[in-house]
């Protein structure tokens, strides 16, 4: 549904027909095609009718949908990492990445191509610079950009961009890699707590020998983090919440006492909560898993008050 009233805003955006119109041709499409194809398909169908076709349009960051191919955006550069070199599968070359926001919303653009890399490492392009991207595609919640892309500086102004990451009220069933959600879900499963242990200097974890690549030896900090599944009745997630999330859910001396550990997994277990983070795709396994940053008991007067509106 996310996708599909993004779907809706476009084409309404680009015609003149209201979003109430829309909605009722989607819905005698669909009845004419005897409920064979979904409401954002028929809405597909409808832009076809209408003679919009996306892959010409500048579309906004918050336009943008999963699967989306040949996007052209224009966008503020808020946020340029360091250009990284890689070596996969007997293949080298080099990436960056990029936060590129305007004011409805912002995405991570990545970039393949050493021509496009070259206009950084030259600085032809660099950070707060205003840009147009053409013919890029989404992956896994990002904006990609091959050898058939292209990027060049735009001078539109733009300066109320949105620079914190959006964060979508959704059902697990929906979740995307690199979407920040916001969902109400029951605890169904816990996991032992893991520890590890990071150099206090870059974060990163320490070897056996308590040294850090960076860093050498030093005294590391111990870490925390605790693994369980959350499901919505739409579909079911692992996630993930650390050391410094961990005291929102239960105190962390508990962790170490396997009696203290599990009764406060029994009183958890079946529980709803709202519950809110990024989520991933997990590198090992390729499935998605929930980061968390948040989480609460839910306020039982607040949720009628929004269900009621």
């Amino acid at each position: 549904m996310d996708n599909y009233n993004k779907l809706i805003e476009m084409i309404s955006e680009n015609s003149e027909v209201s979003i109430e119109e829309l909605e009722r041709k989607v819905a005698a499409k669909q009845a004419k095609l005897s409920g064979l194809i979904s409401k954002e398909g028929a809405a597909q169908v409808i832009a076809a009718e209408l003679g919009i076709n996306f892959e010409k349009e500048i579309i906004k960051i918050s336009h943008i949908l999963p699967g989306m191919k040949k996007i052209n955006i224009i966008g503020k550069i808020i946020n340029l990492f360091p250009i990284r070199e890689y070596n996969k599968n007997g293949k080298q070359g080099r990436v960056l990445n990029f936060t590129l926001a305007d004011e409805t919303s912002n995405v991570r653009c990545v970039l393949w191509d050493e021509n496009h890399i070259d206009l950084f490492a030259k600085n032809q392009i660099k950070g707060g610079d205003v840009v147009e991207i053409s013919n890029a595609g989404t992956r896994n919640g990002e904006l990609h950009l091959n050898s058939f892309s292209e990027i060049k500086l735009n001078d539109k102004n733009i300066n109320n961009v949105i620079t914190e990451k959006p964060v979508l009220k959704k059902t697990i069933e929906s979740f995307n890699p690199n979407e920040g959600i916001c969902t109400r879900a029951f605890i169904v499963q816990f996991f032992e707590p893991r520890f590890f242990e990071i150099c206090p200097e870059c974060r990163k974890k320490v070897n056996e020998l308590k040294e850090c690549q960076n860093h050498g030896k030093i005294v590391p900090e111990k870490r925390a983090l605790l693994n369980f599944v959350i499901d919505d009745g739409t579909d079911s997630i692992r996630a993930v919440i650390f050391s410094d999330n961990i005291e929102k859910i239960m105190p962390l001396d508990i962790l170490e006492n396997s009696e203290l550990f599990s009764n406060k997994k029994n009183e958890l277990l079946g529980k709803e909560l709202f519950i809110q983070g990024d989520v991933r795709k997990n590198q090992l396994y390729g499935n998605k898993e929930l980061i968390v940053s948040e989480i609460k008991d839910i306020d039982l007067d607040k949720l009628i008050e929004e269900l009621e509106n």
